[in-house]
């Protein structure tokens, strides 16, 4: 059996560190740095609802399909 697992990509350049990513995610995928920026701390629990997307004011993430890759 495999598991999708959701591509959370994060623009660094573009996050200004306010947060509303890490209020918004229902499972918790999201922490910050100790520099403010966002980080997928748990991508495994991300259910893909797109609410850090939707909500980030700078456009700084981006909630993409499956990581595997494999075709059985």
């Amino acid at each position: 059996m495999t598991e999708d697992v959701a591509v959370i990509t994060i623009n660094e350049k573009w996050c200004k560190g306010c947060g509303i990513c890490i209020a918004f995610c229902p499972t918790k995928v999201l922490e910050a740095r100790e520099d403010g920026k966002v980080f997928a701390a748990n991508p495994a629990a991300c259910t893909r609802c797109g609410l850090c997307e939707l909500r980030c004011p700078d456009f700084a993430i981006y909630v993409g399909g499956a990581t595997n890759a494999n075709t059985a």
